[in-house]
Protein backbone atom coordinates (compact mmCIF):
# COMPACT_ATOMS: atom_id res chain seq x y z
CA UNK A 1 0.00 0.00 0.00
CA UNK A 2 1.43 3.38 -1.00
CA UNK A 3 1.50 6.39 1.29
CA UNK A 4 -1.04 8.07 -0.99
CA UNK A 5 -3.38 5.09 -0.65
CA UNK A 6 -3.09 5.14 3.15
CA UNK A 7 -3.68 8.90 3.29
CA UNK A 8 -6.74 8.54 1.08
CA UNK A 9 -8.19 5.75 3.20
CA UNK A 10 -7.63 7.73 6.40
CA UNK A 11 -9.31 10.83 4.97
CA UNK A 12 -12.24 8.64 4.01
CA UNK A 13 -12.37 7.04 7.47
CA UNK A 14 -12.24 10.40 9.27
CA UNK A 15 -15.04 11.77 7.12
CA UNK A 16 -17.14 8.67 7.80
CA UNK A 17 -16.59 8.77 11.57
CA UNK A 18 -17.33 12.51 11.65
CA UNK A 19 -20.56 11.97 9.73
CA UNK A 20 -21.68 9.36 12.28
CA UNK A 21 -20.53 11.16 15.43
CA UNK A 22 -23.96 10.63 17.04
CA UNK A 23 -23.31 6.88 17.14
CA UNK A 24 -20.21 7.21 19.28
CA UNK A 25 -19.67 8.18 22.92
CA UNK A 26 -19.71 11.95 23.32
CA UNK A 27 -16.79 11.79 25.75
CA UNK A 28 -14.60 11.37 22.69
CA UNK A 29 -13.09 8.03 23.55
CA UNK A 30 -10.81 6.79 20.76
CA UNK A 31 -12.41 5.03 17.83
CA UNK A 32 -10.43 2.14 16.34
CA UNK A 33 -10.94 1.60 12.62
CA UNK A 34 -10.01 -1.38 10.41
CA UNK A 35 -10.55 -1.99 6.69
CA UNK A 36 -10.61 -5.26 4.71
CA UNK A 37 -11.28 -5.74 0.98
CA UNK A 38 -13.46 -8.20 -0.88
CA UNK A 39 -11.75 -10.67 -3.17
CA UNK A 40 -12.03 -12.15 -6.64
CA UNK A 41 -11.28 -15.87 -6.71
CA UNK A 42 -9.19 -16.22 -9.87
CA UNK A 43 -8.22 -19.90 -9.46
CA UNK A 44 -8.60 -22.45 -6.67
CA UNK A 45 -12.03 -21.70 -5.28
CA UNK A 46 -13.69 -24.55 -3.47
CA UNK A 47 -10.44 -26.51 -3.42
CA UNK A 48 -9.15 -24.47 -0.49
CA UNK A 49 -10.66 -26.77 2.13
CA UNK A 50 -8.99 -29.70 0.34
CA UNK A 51 -5.51 -28.17 0.60
CA UNK A 52 -5.13 -26.71 -2.89
CA UNK A 53 -3.03 -23.80 -3.99
CA UNK A 54 -5.31 -20.82 -4.63
CA UNK A 55 -4.80 -17.49 -6.40
CA UNK A 56 -6.93 -14.60 -5.11
CA UNK A 57 -7.14 -10.93 -6.08
CA UNK A 58 -8.02 -8.42 -3.33
CA UNK A 59 -10.58 -6.02 -4.79
CA UNK A 60 -10.90 -2.25 -4.55
CA UNK A 61 -14.25 -2.56 -2.74
CA UNK A 62 -13.89 -3.00 1.02
CA UNK A 63 -15.59 -3.11 4.42
CA UNK A 64 -14.82 -0.69 7.25
CA UNK A 65 -15.43 -1.48 10.92
CA UNK A 66 -15.11 1.15 13.66
CA UNK A 67 -15.23 0.20 17.35
CA UNK A 68 -15.27 2.18 20.56
CA UNK A 69 -15.24 1.06 24.20
CA UNK A 70 -18.64 1.39 25.83
CA UNK A 71 -19.36 1.19 29.59
CA UNK A 72 -22.62 -0.82 29.64
CA UNK A 73 -21.89 -4.56 29.26
CA UNK A 74 -23.41 -4.86 25.82
CA UNK A 75 -22.40 -4.90 22.19
CA UNK A 76 -24.14 -2.36 19.96
CA UNK A 77 -23.65 -3.13 16.28
CA UNK A 78 -24.98 -0.95 13.48
CA UNK A 79 -24.78 -1.40 9.71
CA UNK A 80 -27.00 -0.98 6.70
CA UNK A 81 -28.78 -4.13 7.90
CA UNK A 82 -29.95 -2.39 11.06
CA UNK A 83 -28.94 -2.06 14.70
CA UNK A 84 -28.49 -4.94 17.14
CA UNK A 85 -27.89 -4.84 20.90
CA UNK A 86 -26.42 -7.95 22.49
CA UNK A 87 -25.76 -8.27 26.26
CA UNK A 88 -22.21 -9.50 26.77
CA UNK A 89 -23.45 -12.15 29.18
CA UNK A 90 -25.31 -13.76 26.29
CA UNK A 91 -22.16 -14.42 24.26
CA UNK A 92 -19.12 -14.14 26.55
CA UNK A 93 -20.18 -15.27 30.04
CA UNK A 94 -17.58 -16.05 32.69
CA UNK A 95 -17.24 -19.61 31.39
CA UNK A 96 -16.68 -19.62 27.60
CA UNK A 97 -19.59 -20.92 25.58
CA UNK A 98 -19.13 -23.93 23.31
CA UNK A 99 -19.11 -22.74 19.72
CA UNK A 100 -22.34 -24.61 19.00
CA UNK A 101 -24.13 -22.71 21.75
CA UNK A 102 -22.73 -19.36 20.63
CA UNK A 103 -23.94 -20.17 17.11
CA UNK A 104 -27.47 -20.86 18.35
CA UNK A 105 -27.62 -17.70 20.44
CA UNK A 106 -26.40 -15.44 17.67
CA UNK A 107 -28.26 -16.93 14.70
CA UNK A 108 -31.61 -18.11 16.08
CA UNK A 109 -33.24 -14.85 14.97
CA UNK A 110 -32.72 -14.62 11.18
CA UNK A 111 -33.25 -10.87 11.21
CA UNK A 112 -30.25 -10.44 13.54
CA UNK A 113 -28.04 -13.31 12.33
CA UNK A 114 -25.79 -10.95 10.32
CA UNK A 115 -24.45 -9.63 13.63
CA UNK A 116 -22.77 -13.00 14.30
CA UNK A 117 -19.97 -12.02 11.89
CA UNK A 118 -19.08 -9.22 14.32
CA UNK A 119 -20.11 -10.56 17.73
CA UNK A 120 -18.44 -13.88 16.91
CA UNK A 121 -15.08 -12.13 17.21
CA UNK A 122 -15.60 -11.77 20.97
CA UNK A 123 -16.52 -15.46 21.23
CA UNK A 124 -13.29 -16.46 19.46
CA UNK A 125 -11.20 -13.96 21.43
CA UNK A 126 -12.48 -15.50 24.66
CA UNK A 127 -12.15 -19.14 23.61
CA UNK A 128 -8.82 -18.93 21.76
CA UNK A 129 -7.05 -16.02 23.43
CA UNK A 130 -8.47 -16.03 26.96
CA UNK A 131 -9.90 -12.52 26.62
CA UNK A 132 -12.97 -11.79 28.73
CA UNK A 133 -14.66 -8.51 27.87
CA UNK A 134 -14.95 -6.23 30.90
CA UNK A 135 -16.80 -3.51 29.03
CA UNK A 136 -19.06 -3.30 26.05
CA UNK A 137 -18.37 -1.82 22.64
CA UNK A 138 -20.05 0.21 19.97
CA UNK A 139 -19.39 -1.21 16.49
CA UNK A 140 -20.20 0.64 13.28
CA UNK A 141 -19.97 -1.13 9.91
CA UNK A 142 -19.79 0.34 6.43
CA UNK A 143 -19.32 -1.88 3.40
CA UNK A 144 -18.87 -1.35 -0.32
CA UNK A 145 -18.59 -5.12 -0.88
CA UNK A 146 -21.94 -6.31 -2.24
CA UNK A 147 -23.57 -9.21 -0.41
CA UNK A 148 -24.31 -12.45 -2.22
CA UNK A 149 -22.12 -11.72 -5.26
CA UNK A 150 -19.40 -14.29 -4.58
CA UNK A 151 -16.75 -11.66 -3.80
CA UNK A 152 -16.50 -12.50 -0.10
CA UNK A 153 -18.42 -9.78 1.67
CA UNK A 154 -18.48 -12.08 4.70
CA UNK A 155 -14.69 -12.40 5.00
CA UNK A 156 -14.22 -8.65 4.52
CA UNK A 157 -16.60 -8.13 7.45
CA UNK A 158 -15.28 -10.76 9.83
CA UNK A 159 -11.62 -9.87 9.19
CA UNK A 160 -12.21 -6.14 9.71
CA UNK A 161 -14.37 -6.80 12.77
CA UNK A 162 -11.91 -9.22 14.35
CA UNK A 163 -8.96 -6.93 13.75
CA UNK A 164 -10.73 -3.91 15.27
CA UNK A 165 -12.14 -5.78 18.27
CA UNK A 166 -8.83 -7.57 18.93
CA UNK A 167 -7.11 -4.18 19.01
CA UNK A 168 -9.73 -2.90 21.43
CA UNK A 169 -9.10 -5.99 23.58
CA UNK A 170 -5.32 -5.50 23.44
CA UNK A 171 -4.84 -8.88 21.74
CA UNK A 172 -2.09 -8.94 19.12
CA UNK A 173 -2.38 -11.32 16.16
CA UNK A 174 -0.29 -11.58 13.01
CA UNK A 175 -1.91 -11.70 9.56
CA UNK A 176 -2.11 -15.49 9.47
CA UNK A 177 -3.63 -15.70 12.96
CA UNK A 178 -6.06 -12.93 12.01
CA UNK A 179 -7.26 -14.90 8.99
CA UNK A 180 -7.59 -18.18 10.92
CA UNK A 181 -9.47 -16.46 13.75
CA UNK A 182 -11.88 -14.84 11.31
CA UNK A 183 -12.40 -18.24 9.66
CA UNK A 184 -13.33 -19.67 13.09
CA UNK A 185 -15.93 -16.93 13.44
CA UNK A 186 -17.44 -17.91 10.11
CA UNK A 187 -17.17 -21.70 10.53
CA UNK A 188 -18.17 -22.13 14.14
CA UNK A 189 -20.19 -19.06 15.14
CA UNK A 190 -21.88 -18.07 11.89
CA UNK A 191 -22.10 -21.67 10.70
CA UNK A 192 -20.69 -21.21 7.18
CA UNK A 193 -18.27 -24.03 6.24
CA UNK A 194 -15.85 -21.87 4.24
CA UNK A 195 -12.16 -22.48 3.71
CA UNK A 196 -9.54 -19.90 4.67
CA UNK A 197 -8.66 -18.29 1.33
CA UNK A 198 -11.20 -15.47 1.67
CA UNK A 199 -10.02 -14.41 5.12
CA UNK A 200 -6.37 -14.66 4.17
CA UNK A 201 -6.90 -12.46 1.12
CA UNK A 202 -8.87 -9.93 3.17
CA UNK A 203 -6.08 -9.88 5.77
CA UNK A 204 -2.88 -10.21 3.73
CA UNK A 205 -3.68 -9.39 0.09
CA UNK A 206 -1.49 -7.01 -1.91
CA UNK A 207 -2.81 -4.53 -4.44
CA UNK A 208 -2.59 -5.70 -8.09
CA UNK A 209 -1.19 -9.07 -7.02
CA UNK A 210 -2.73 -12.50 -6.73
CA UNK A 211 -2.31 -13.84 -3.22
CA UNK A 212 -0.71 -17.28 -3.51
CA UNK A 213 -1.92 -19.43 -0.67
CA UNK A 214 -1.36 -23.13 -0.05
CA UNK A 215 -4.34 -24.08 2.09
CA UNK A 216 -2.58 -26.66 4.26
CA UNK A 217 -4.04 -25.08 6.30
CA UNK A 218 -2.92 -21.54 5.47
CA UNK A 219 0.61 -21.20 4.12
CA UNK A 220 1.13 -17.85 2.44
CA UNK A 221 3.54 -18.59 -0.40
CA UNK A 222 3.68 -15.03 -1.68
CA UNK A 223 2.05 -12.57 -4.06
CA UNK A 224 2.10 -13.03 -7.83
CA UNK A 225 2.10 -9.74 -9.74
CA UNK A 226 -0.37 -9.53 -12.58
CA UNK A 227 1.82 -9.15 -15.68
CA UNK A 228 1.28 -6.15 -17.88
CA UNK A 229 -0.14 -8.36 -20.62
CA UNK A 230 -3.42 -9.23 -18.85
CA UNK A 231 -6.11 -7.79 -16.61
CA UNK A 232 -8.63 -9.55 -14.39
CA UNK A 233 -12.26 -8.51 -14.00
CA UNK A 234 -15.34 -9.82 -12.29
CA UNK A 235 -18.84 -9.81 -13.79
CA UNK A 236 -21.77 -10.27 -11.43
CA UNK A 237 -24.37 -12.76 -12.67
CA UNK A 238 -27.13 -11.15 -10.63
CA UNK A 239 -27.80 -14.52 -8.97
CA UNK A 240 -27.34 -14.43 -5.24
CA UNK A 241 -24.64 -16.66 -3.79
CA UNK A 242 -24.28 -17.80 -0.18
CA UNK A 243 -21.35 -19.83 1.14
CA UNK A 244 -23.65 -21.06 3.92
CA UNK A 245 -26.11 -22.42 1.35
CA UNK A 246 -26.85 -26.14 1.11
CA UNK A 247 -25.10 -26.68 -2.25
CA UNK A 248 -21.69 -25.49 -1.07
CA UNK A 249 -21.93 -27.36 2.22
CA UNK A 250 -23.03 -30.55 0.46
CA UNK A 251 -20.12 -30.43 -1.97
CA UNK A 252 -17.65 -29.77 0.84
CA UNK A 253 -19.03 -32.70 2.83
CA UNK A 254 -18.81 -34.89 -0.29
CA UNK A 255 -15.15 -33.94 -0.80
CA UNK A 256 -14.27 -34.99 2.74
CA UNK A 257 -16.24 -38.19 2.26
CA UNK A 258 -14.15 -38.79 -0.84
CA UNK A 259 -10.94 -38.17 1.10
CA UNK A 260 -12.05 -40.73 3.68
CA UNK A 261 -12.60 -43.31 0.91
CA UNK A 262 -9.28 -42.47 -0.79
CA UNK A 263 -7.51 -42.90 2.55
CA UNK A 264 -9.20 -46.27 3.00
CA UNK A 265 -8.13 -47.35 -0.49
CA UNK A 266 -4.58 -46.27 0.35
CA UNK A 267 -4.62 -48.44 3.47
CA UNK A 268 -4.59 -45.54 5.96
CA UNK A 269 -6.16 -46.39 9.31
CA UNK A 270 -9.01 -44.31 10.70
CA UNK A 271 -10.26 -44.09 14.27
CA UNK A 272 -13.57 -42.73 15.52
CA UNK A 273 -13.31 -39.51 17.53
CA UNK A 274 -16.99 -38.48 17.67
CA UNK A 275 -20.26 -39.51 16.06
CA UNK A 276 -19.80 -39.12 12.31
CA UNK A 277 -16.20 -37.96 12.77
CA UNK A 278 -12.93 -39.85 12.33
CA UNK A 279 -9.22 -39.04 12.55
CA UNK A 280 -6.73 -40.45 10.05
CA UNK A 281 -2.98 -40.75 10.52
CA UNK A 282 -1.95 -39.72 7.01
CA UNK A 283 1.77 -39.45 6.23
CA UNK A 284 0.97 -40.03 2.55
CA UNK A 285 -1.27 -37.07 1.66
CA UNK A 286 -1.05 -35.02 4.85
CA UNK A 287 -4.82 -35.08 5.19
CA UNK A 288 -5.51 -33.20 1.94
CA UNK A 289 -7.05 -34.36 -1.32
CA UNK A 290 -4.95 -31.82 -3.22
CA UNK A 291 -1.86 -33.89 -2.42
CA UNK A 292 -3.19 -36.93 -4.28
CA UNK A 293 -1.34 -37.01 -7.66
CA UNK A 294 -3.78 -36.99 -10.56
CA UNK A 295 -2.17 -40.06 -12.13
CA UNK A 296 -2.57 -41.97 -8.88
CA UNK A 297 -6.17 -40.75 -8.57
CA UNK A 298 -7.05 -42.10 -12.00
CA UNK A 299 -5.15 -45.36 -11.67
CA UNK A 300 -5.86 -46.30 -8.08
CA UNK A 301 -8.66 -44.36 -6.42
CA UNK A 302 -11.19 -43.05 -8.93
CA UNK A 303 -13.05 -46.31 -9.44
CA UNK A 304 -13.13 -46.93 -5.68
CA UNK A 305 -14.95 -43.64 -5.05
CA UNK A 306 -18.61 -44.05 -6.04
CA UNK A 307 -20.25 -41.45 -8.23
CA UNK A 308 -22.99 -41.15 -5.62
CA UNK A 309 -23.50 -42.55 -2.12
CA UNK A 310 -26.08 -41.99 0.58
CA UNK A 311 -24.96 -40.53 3.86
CA UNK A 312 -26.32 -43.57 5.68
CA UNK A 313 -24.30 -45.99 3.52
CA UNK A 314 -21.16 -43.90 3.91
CA UNK A 315 -21.49 -43.70 7.70
CA UNK A 316 -22.10 -47.45 7.95
CA UNK A 317 -19.09 -48.32 5.80
CA UNK A 318 -16.60 -45.61 6.79
CA UNK A 319 -17.73 -44.23 10.15
CA UNK A 320 -17.53 -40.55 9.25
CA UNK A 321 -15.32 -37.85 7.76
CA UNK A 322 -12.44 -35.77 9.08
CA UNK A 323 -14.22 -32.43 8.53
CA UNK A 324 -15.25 -30.50 11.64
CA UNK A 325 -17.18 -27.88 9.66
CA UNK A 326 -19.78 -30.15 8.01
CA UNK A 327 -21.96 -33.08 9.03
CA UNK A 328 -22.80 -36.06 6.86
CA UNK A 329 -26.60 -36.30 6.62
CA UNK A 330 -27.73 -39.92 6.62
CA UNK A 331 -30.78 -39.03 4.57
CA UNK A 332 -28.93 -37.22 1.77
CA UNK A 333 -27.29 -38.61 -1.37
CA UNK A 334 -23.87 -37.11 -2.16
CA UNK A 335 -22.14 -36.81 -5.55
CA UNK A 336 -18.83 -37.91 -4.07
CA UNK A 337 -16.68 -38.66 -7.10
CA UNK A 338 -16.96 -35.23 -8.76
CA UNK A 339 -16.43 -33.42 -5.45
CA UNK A 340 -13.32 -35.55 -4.81
CA UNK A 341 -11.86 -35.20 -8.28
CA UNK A 342 -12.24 -31.42 -8.46
CA UNK A 343 -9.56 -30.42 -5.89
CA UNK A 344 -7.10 -33.05 -7.15
CA UNK A 345 -7.19 -31.67 -10.69
CA UNK A 346 -7.69 -28.04 -9.64
CA UNK A 347 -4.48 -28.06 -7.62
CA UNK A 348 -2.60 -28.97 -10.81
CA UNK A 349 -4.45 -26.32 -12.83
CA UNK A 350 -3.65 -23.60 -10.30
CA UNK A 351 0.04 -24.46 -10.22
CA UNK A 352 0.21 -24.28 -14.02
CA UNK A 353 -1.71 -21.01 -14.01
CA UNK A 354 0.74 -19.54 -11.49
CA UNK A 355 3.72 -20.60 -13.61
CA UNK A 356 2.28 -18.94 -16.72
CA UNK A 357 1.70 -15.69 -14.83
CA UNK A 358 5.15 -15.74 -13.27
CA UNK A 359 6.62 -16.10 -16.75
CA UNK A 360 4.76 -12.94 -17.77
CA UNK A 361 2.11 -14.57 -20.00
CA UNK A 362 4.11 -12.98 -22.78
CA UNK A 363 2.80 -14.99 -25.72
CA UNK A 364 -0.65 -15.42 -27.17
CA UNK A 365 -0.33 -19.15 -26.58
CA UNK A 366 0.40 -18.62 -22.88
CA UNK A 367 -2.60 -16.31 -22.49
CA UNK A 368 -4.83 -18.78 -24.31
CA UNK A 369 -3.65 -21.50 -21.93
CA UNK A 370 -4.51 -19.32 -18.93
CA UNK A 371 -8.01 -19.01 -20.31
CA UNK A 372 -8.33 -22.73 -21.01
CA UNK A 373 -7.37 -23.54 -17.42
CA UNK A 374 -10.18 -21.24 -16.23
CA UNK A 375 -12.69 -22.89 -18.56
CA UNK A 376 -11.67 -26.32 -17.26
CA UNK A 377 -12.09 -25.12 -13.69
CA UNK A 378 -15.55 -23.81 -14.50
CA UNK A 379 -16.62 -27.11 -16.05
CA UNK A 380 -15.38 -28.94 -12.96
CA UNK A 381 -17.48 -26.67 -10.72
CA UNK A 382 -20.51 -27.57 -12.81
CA UNK A 383 -19.73 -31.29 -12.49
CA UNK A 384 -19.81 -30.79 -8.70
CA UNK A 385 -23.28 -29.23 -8.96
CA UNK A 386 -22.16 -25.66 -8.26
CA UNK A 387 -23.06 -24.06 -11.56
CA UNK A 388 -25.96 -21.75 -12.40
CA UNK A 389 -27.64 -20.65 -15.59
CA UNK A 390 -26.34 -17.10 -15.18
CA UNK A 391 -22.69 -17.91 -14.57
CA UNK A 392 -22.76 -20.55 -17.30
CA UNK A 393 -24.13 -17.99 -19.75
CA UNK A 394 -21.50 -15.40 -18.84
CA UNK A 395 -18.74 -17.96 -19.36
CA UNK A 396 -20.28 -18.95 -22.71
CA UNK A 397 -20.36 -15.29 -23.79
CA UNK A 398 -16.70 -14.91 -22.85
CA UNK A 399 -15.80 -18.02 -24.82
CA UNK A 400 -17.76 -16.75 -27.83
CA UNK A 401 -15.99 -13.37 -27.73
CA UNK A 402 -12.65 -15.17 -27.52
CA UNK A 403 -9.08 -14.00 -27.98
CA UNK A 404 -10.05 -11.93 -31.03
CA UNK A 405 -11.82 -9.60 -28.61
CA UNK A 406 -9.04 -9.94 -26.04
CA UNK A 407 -11.06 -12.33 -23.83
CA UNK A 408 -9.03 -15.41 -22.92
CA UNK A 409 -11.04 -17.21 -20.24
CA UNK A 410 -13.62 -17.12 -17.48
CA UNK A 411 -14.83 -19.18 -14.54
CA UNK A 412 -17.28 -19.05 -11.68
CA UNK A 413 -15.72 -17.81 -8.43
CA UNK A 414 -15.70 -18.80 -4.79
CA UNK A 415 -18.45 -21.10 -3.57
CA UNK A 416 -20.33 -21.20 -6.87
CA UNK A 417 -24.10 -21.57 -7.33
CA UNK A 418 -24.40 -18.04 -8.69
CA UNK A 419 -22.37 -15.01 -7.78
CA UNK A 420 -19.58 -13.62 -9.93
CA UNK A 421 -17.54 -14.84 -12.89
CA UNK A 422 -13.81 -14.03 -13.05
CA UNK A 423 -12.57 -13.01 -16.51
CA UNK A 424 -8.99 -12.80 -17.77
CA UNK A 425 -8.53 -10.40 -20.66
CA UNK A 426 -5.80 -8.68 -22.59
CA UNK A 427 -4.72 -5.40 -21.05
CA UNK A 428 -6.83 -2.49 -22.24
CA UNK A 429 -9.84 -4.60 -23.21
CA UNK A 430 -12.28 -3.50 -20.53
CA UNK A 431 -14.60 -2.42 -23.34
CA UNK A 432 -14.95 -6.04 -24.42
CA UNK A 433 -15.80 -7.06 -20.86
CA UNK A 434 -18.42 -4.31 -20.68
CA UNK A 435 -19.92 -5.51 -23.98
CA UNK A 436 -20.31 -9.02 -22.54
CA UNK A 437 -21.96 -7.61 -19.42
CA UNK A 438 -24.38 -5.54 -21.54
CA UNK A 439 -25.32 -8.52 -23.70
CA UNK A 440 -25.93 -10.67 -20.61
CA UNK A 441 -28.04 -7.95 -19.03
CA UNK A 442 -30.13 -7.57 -22.21
CA UNK A 443 -30.69 -11.33 -22.40
CA UNK A 444 -31.54 -11.95 -18.75
CA UNK A 445 -32.76 -8.64 -17.34
CA UNK A 446 -30.28 -9.06 -14.49
CA UNK A 447 -27.87 -6.31 -13.54
CA UNK A 448 -24.32 -7.34 -14.49
CA UNK A 449 -22.04 -5.09 -12.45
CA UNK A 450 -18.31 -5.22 -13.21
CA UNK A 451 -15.65 -5.51 -10.51
CA UNK A 452 -12.37 -3.87 -11.43
CA UNK A 453 -9.43 -2.54 -9.49
CA UNK A 454 -7.56 -3.80 -6.47
CA UNK A 455 -6.46 -2.77 -2.99
CA UNK A 456 -4.35 -4.26 -0.22
CA UNK A 457 -5.57 -6.32 2.71
CA UNK A 458 -6.33 -5.28 6.27
CA UNK A 459 -2.77 -5.55 7.55
CA UNK A 460 -1.42 -3.05 5.06
CA UNK A 461 -3.37 -0.23 6.72
CA UNK A 462 -3.58 -1.72 10.19
CA UNK A 463 -5.90 -0.48 12.92
CA UNK A 464 -6.11 3.30 12.94
CA UNK A 465 -6.99 5.30 16.06
CA UNK A 466 -9.32 8.23 15.48
CA UNK A 467 -11.40 10.47 17.72
CA UNK A 468 -15.19 10.22 17.52
CA UNK A 469 -15.46 13.90 16.69
CA UNK A 470 -12.44 14.11 14.37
Amino acid sequence: MTADDADGYLRDARAWIASRAEFFDRRRRPVLVARAPGRLDVMGGISDYSGSLVLELPLAVATWVAVQAHDPPELIIESNDGRVKIPLEDIVPAAPLPYAEAHLRLTRDPARAWAAYVAGALVVLQREHGYHARHGARVLVRSDVPIGKGVSSSAALDVAAFEALAALAGVEVDERALALAAQKVENFVVGAPCGVMDQMTAAAGRRDHLLELLCQPAKLIGHVALPGTVEVFGIDSGIRHAVSGADYGTVRAAAFMGYRIVADTAGLAARAVAPGRVAIDDPTYGGYLANVPSAEWRARHRDAVPERITGADFLTRFGGSTDDATTVDAGRTYAVRAATEHPILEHERVRRFRTLLADGAATEEARAELGQLMYESHASYSACGLGSDGTDRLVALCRAAGPAAGIYGAKITGGGSGGTVAVIAATGRRGAVEAIARQYQQETGRNAAIFAGSSSGARALGVQTLESGS
